[in-house]
């Protein structure tokens, strides 16, 4: 729920805490490429259904998803697609930091092995 009357910093750190749930990146991904039902998402996501609804209901309160009921089921799409610019953004970033990990990791002395007492 986004309160105007909060800083903007806080309401960017509430933001940010609504992403932080794996289920909920999982299902954005998803989202990202088409409308979804909660039945098609179940595998995907690979969580109880409760827990999917839970996760879904803390991003629909969010204002990240919308669902639309058809007939008995329901879909849900999300509600700008800045939110999938966003999930791209983070993986560029996170390839980033990835990569930049495994090049110090490169370059960096390997440890010298202890076996029986004397090193290698």
């Amino acid at each position: 729920m986004v309160n105007s009357r909060q800083p903007l910093y806080r309401m960017k750190a509430d933001f940010f805490k609504t992403l932080g749930h794996p289920a909920r990146i999982r299902v954005l991904e998803l989202l990202s490429e088409r409308e979804h039902t909660v039945s098609e998402m179940l595998p995907e996501v690979g969580i109880e259904p409760a827990n999917l609804s839970q996760q879904l209901s803390i991003l629909r309160r969010a204002g990240l998803v919308t669902a639309t009921r058809e007939g008995l089921s329901v879909s849900y799409a999300l509600t700008s697609p800045r939110v999938a610019d966003l999930l791209k953004v983070a993986r560029e970033i996170l390839g980033g930091v990835v990569a930049g990990q495994a090049e110090l990791l490169e370059d960096s002395p390997e440890p010298a092995v202890s076996v029986g007492g004397s090193t290698r």
